[in-house]
């Protein structure tokens, strides 16, 4: 069967670019399409190969800038997809949160979207983007929004079968596409994060893990702890390697995780390396931690919720074991299991 993988652009590595990657080890003969690849990013040598798989850009890589900043052309992004030539493949895989699953799809080819969520931008977080861009970005936003979901709405019509990678993104695929999709969680690489490596002792401070973006709320980790006498630790954007992550992790008390994400892998992580999770209540985290067992949720967008939970989360006692049996639920064979049955049957 002659496959094609899609994904939005290559131009970094987070999340999205991992679940890329495990979906290539389950098709090793498949060919790679996106709007831009940026070799360096992935430490590769060729502009054509990734992971061994040939790499087709779109129109997008030969305009200026856009191999650095694709999402700069976001408003033609949906005719640059239609663009890739795709005939004579017979399965169609695209990872997607922006406009690539828009593809013309060949003749009796079977399409099947691994959504990591609609494009936020344009549905459900529209206006936090829109609070917090500049005079260009909301002068784009005015002009292209609208635009842009006609095209994601028509997109979603090429689609055979929705893969989501939570409950919560599943829901927001039924309430704007009108279609079910199965779940399968993204891919973590638990045993990394578990290794069985002398544990240090846990000191006293908690740990935020991921990028500094505003809806990760930081500020409001940052403004509990300090209210609190609490250290607060930050480990993100590239700010440490994977092994000084790890025994990040396995340094802290907690993690505090108070932003919504569509999944969130920080939590896994965290939990396969036996920390537990202080984690506000809404998003991924709802199927990734376990609420008195692993974790503890707080209900309110505030400090004095964030708090109330600390100060709760000190008064128990708390199981590295449970923490790592949770996690095994998300290991990466777990997610290759379930997608190639689901290709298998596509």
């Amino acid at each position: 069967m002659k496959t094609a993988l899609l994904h939005y652009w290559l131009t970094n590595v987070r999340g999205g670019e991992k679940v890329l990657a495990a979906l290539a080890d389950i098709l090793p003969e498949a060919d790679i399409f996106t709007h831009a690849y940026r070799p360096e990013a992935f430490g590769e040598p060729s502009a054509h190969i990734l992971w061994g798989h040939r790499v087709t850009e779109s129109l997008v890589a030969h305009l200026p800038l856009g191999r650095r900043h694709p999402q700069a052309y976001l408003p033609l992004l949906p005719m640059a997809s239609r663009a890739l030539e795709l005939d004579g493949y017979d399965l169609v895989v695209s990872s997607e949160s922006g406009p690539i699953k828009g593809i013309r799809k060949p003749k009796d080819a079977r399409h099947v979207c691994y959504c990591h969520t609609p494009m936020r931008y344009i549905w459900d977080m529209r206006d936090e983007y829109y609070r917090d861009a500049g005079f260009c970005g909301k002068l784009a936003m005015h002009l292209f929004t609208e635009h842009l979901k006609r095209e994601d709405l028509k997109s979603a019509e090429s689609v055979d079968v929705f893969v989501a990678n939570s409950l919560f993104v599943a829901e927001r695929i039924r309430r704007i596409y009108g279609r079910e999709a199965i779940v399968v969680h993204p891919p973590v690489d638990v045993g990394f994060f578990s290794a069985d490596v002398p544990l240090a002792p846990r000191k006293p401070y908690y740990l935020f893990a991921g990028a500094n973006v505003k809806y990760k709320r930081l500020d409001l980790a940052q403004a509990a702890c300090s209210r609190m006498g609490r250290e607060l630790v930050f480990a993100g954007g590239g700010n440490c390697t994977d092994e000084e992550l790890r025994a990040l992790y396995r340094g802290a008390k907690a993690l505090v995780f108070p932003g919504i994400e569509d999944f969130g892998i920080v939590p896994v992580e965290a939990q396969a390396a036996g920390t537990p999770v202080i984690a506000f209540r809404a998003g991924g985290a709802l199927e990734t931690v376990v609420d008195g067992e692993t974790g503890l949720f707080f209900d309110d967008d505030s400090v004095d919720s964030l708090c109330g939970a600390i100060e709760e989360f000190e008064s128990r006692s708390w199981s590295a074991e449970a923490c790592r049996i949770n996690a095994a639920r998300f290991d990466k064979s777990v997610f290759s299991g379930r997608m190639r049955r689901i290709l298998k049957t596509s």
